[in-house]
């Protein structure tokens, strides 16, 4: 892990590279250590780079400093995410300004085929509760990944609920893995991570959660979801900065209506006027909206007589599925032992019969 990990972290710690630059800079050598060992001259060709720029990486002297948060990773196994490693949540590469490293820790796939982040105010109303539980509950036919800021109010709410309906929740910090803010959300970060979910930031040990941090923290859980839903906000805040990131990524924000007199609702309402959220007042028209329109029914075997019909190389991929679903398609190549154009014919028969429904991440289900 080392050496690779303290170049990544190295690249995180060069003055003048943000993001945007990491991420081209990624593009042009692939590999960190590569951009360090790179010359002047070929680090200025890379876009958005320059001469001032490539003499900071030239000149990075903090490689010791970093062994300290590399033990750190290493004694609470941390999961360490370099922007273009296979595990990195993905849907954030189509963001301008994903983070260069992210760290970890939990179970959950942070690349799960269904991710709804639900957002709101840290002082909710007896109904901006009584829907976020809903949603949440409803959400659980459709074994989605639940993602929010673990704040006060609608966040918390929706941890707790998933936890309670046995969906994995993951919450993204402002702050290190050595703390957790606010303290009093310590033991349901603790059953977040027990109950197979997790705990996701970009910042390191010993950084504590400091005001400006919130609304960048909030481009995580914008950028890593497929649709964002705002239950309960007012007018200024860090929702509406989330929803407004969101639209900023082509994600679909949903939003509660409430009442014109309630400024709990406000910003909802505004989002709502200025078609910056979609109007929701039910689950299953997210849903719908999404493309889920299948309920995933838990523990029900296939009616054998369903596949009376189906060739060996189909039988195969089904009984895979049956035994677990969502599956990537490079599970299935891992676990079928067929060429890959076996396995293709095979899924695209299995589609045209109804029996196998493909998702978004090339995941694959039964009907």
């Amino acid at each position: 892990m080392t050496n690779d990990l303290l170049y990544q972290l190295a690249l995180t710690q060069v003055p003048q590279i943000g993001c945007v630059q990491a991420k081209l800079l990624i593009q042009q050598f692939e590999t960190a250590e590569a951009i360090f060992k790179a010359s002047i001259a070929e680090l200025e060709k890379t876009e958005g780079i320059g001469t001032v720029r490539a003499r900071c990486i030239k000149t990075f002297n903090g490689f010791a400093a970093l062994e300290k948060e590399i033990a750190f990773i290493e004694k609470y196994r941390i999961k360490p995410l370099f922007i273009n490693q296979p595990n990195y949540p993905q849907r954030l590469l189509h963001c301008y300004d994903p983070p260069t490293m992210l760290f970890y820790r939990g179970e959950a796939d942070l690349n799960a085929a269904r991710v709804v982040a639900i957002i709101g105010t840290r002082n909710n109303s007896v109904y901006g509760k009584h829907l976020t539980e809903k949603l949440v509950q409803e959400l659980a036919a459709y074994e989605v990944l639940i993602v929010s800021g673990l704040a006060f109010g609608i966040d918390a709410i929706a941890h707790k609920r998933a936890v309670e309906n046995n969906l994995q929740t993951v919450g993204v910090l402002a702050h290190g893995l050595d703390s957790l803010y606010p303290s009093e959300h310590t033991n349901l970060a603790k059953d977040m991570v027990k109950q197979g979910g997790g705990l996701l930031t970009e910042y390191y040990s010993e950084i504590t959660a400091e005001k400006h941090h919130f609304p960048i923290r909030n481009r995580i859980v914008a950028g890593m979801s497929d649709a964002v839903v705002v239950v309960e906000t007012g007018i200024k805040g860090g929702s509406m900065i989330t929803a407004e990131l969101a639209n900023g990524y082509n994600r679909d924000v949903f939003a509660y209506p409430g009442k014109v007199t309630d400024v709990k609702s406000a910003g909802c309402n505004t989002l709502i006027k200025r078609n910056k959220a979609i109007l929701l007042t039910e689950t299953h028209e997210l849903a719908e909206m999404l493309g889920w329109n299948r309920i995933v029914q838990k523990n029900i075997q296939p009616q054998k007589e369903l596949f009376i019909n189906l060739n060996p190389e189909e039988k195969t991929i089904v009984d895979i599925l049956n035994e677990k679903q969502p599956v990537h398609i490079d599970e299935l190549n891992l676990r079928c032992g067929l060429s890959t154009s076996s396995i293709a014919a095979a899924i695209l028969n299995l589609e045209l019969q109804n029996i196998v429904q493909a998702l978004p991440g090339k995941m694959y289900q039964l009907v």
